[in-house]
């Protein structure tokens, strides 16, 4: 066992790794039996109300940092609930039952159940407000990418240390009408698009295999909490990643001051958001680039999960298959 592979002063035991992978499996199994049936809020809850049960049978003493909301707002897993049994390590944790309910609910790719632990203070307590964000994989030197240079110059500095002629490049965008400027500037390059309808915690990742995914670099403007969870997700495969919580209304700033955010422009880098030593998780919900959906057979169920950890830089896939149904259904 190397060193590394033992941190006892985070006070994190491996042991929570594969508990973590257990948790996002059973809140994908609850989101995917609703799969297409075109009611998010169903399928949102029914991941929530798994995740959350989950979470409490844990050794941690956890807070939730990024969640689904405000106490005013979210009955459950709200933004500074308590969960677990009090009797291990405190803990933030960031969490999305269901990334991607829209997706999830028109049963289309890449929809997933999603969550990061790491030591208490150890993640961005980000508002429930728009991020801007700039992201590659791993591989490149360090600093190549920045949010306040044009986008030219990050798609021409990839192609470059990629070797490949900037047509070659593809960068993932949200399709929204706030994006009209940023696509049209991305298209003006030559570079080529891959417009996503939601779930931009998986766009940053697929940044990490642009073999497997076509993807090279992620940008654009999406949710701080998703920014968050995909930072985390960077800190253990590797890359890069800055971000600017994008804030315009005055009940925002001062709910931004409220989570101890003084400068509500500051440019945050990955290291900044996501401490050293911490844990992801994700589950397929739907079918994606990098992960597979839930399987529903006659006498098993099948999850694809993947689970990390930056401090060992250890990324495992999970193909597991279930016989024990009964363990997916609620109490």
């Amino acid at each position: 066992m190397s060193n590394s592979e033992n941190q006892p002063s985070s006070g994190l035991d491996r042991i929570l790794t594969l508990e973590l992978a257990r948790v996002s499996e059973r809140a994908a199994v609850s989101a995917a039996r609703l799969r297409g049936h075109g009611d998010e809020m169903a399928a949102d809850q029914a991941a929530v109300d798994a995740m959350r049960r989950e979470l409490n049978r844990l050794p941690i003493d956890g807070t939730v940092v990024i969640g689904e909301g405000e106490r005013d707002e979210a009955p459950m897993l709200y933004i500074g609930e308590n969960v677990g049994t009090k009797q291990g390590p405190k803990v933030d944790i960031a969490l999305d039952p269901l990334e991607g309910t829209t997706i999830c609910a028109k049963n289309l790719p890449n929809s997933l159940a999603v969550i990061a632990l790491a030591p208490a203070g150890d993640l961005l307590n980000a508002p429930d407000s728009y991020m801007d964000k700039i992201a590659i994989g791993p591989g490149y030197p360090e600093n190549l990418i920045d949010i306040d240079a044009p986008v030219a110059d990050n798609i021409a500095a990839v192609a470059k240390e990629k070797g490949v002629n900037v047509h070659e490049v593809t960068a993932c965008v949200l399709d929204r009408p706030r994006h009209a400027r940023l696509i049209e500037d991305i298209r003006a390059t030559g570079a080529a698009i891959r417009l996503i309808g939601d779930g931009d915690v998986a766009g940053v990742i697929h940044t990490t295999d642009p073999d497997e995914t076509g993807i090279d670099i992620y940008a654009g403007i999406g949710g701080a909490p998703e920014g968050v969870l995909a930072a985390a997700a960077l800190r253990c495969i590797g890359g890069q990643m800055q971000t600017r919580l994008v804030i315009t209304r005055e009940e925002q700033v001062e709910r931004a001051h409220r989570m101890g955010i003084e400068d509500i422009k500051k440019k945050y880098t990955l290291e900044e958001m996501a401490g050293p030593d911490v844990l992801f998780a994700a589950t397929g919900v739907t079918d994606g680039n990098f992960l597979q959906g839930v399987r529903f057979g006659r006498e098993h169920i099948t999850t694809h999960t993947v689970v990390m950890r930056s401090s060992t830089g250890t990324v495992r896939y999970i193909k597991a298959q279930s016989t024990d149904l009964e363990k997916f259904h609620l109490d």
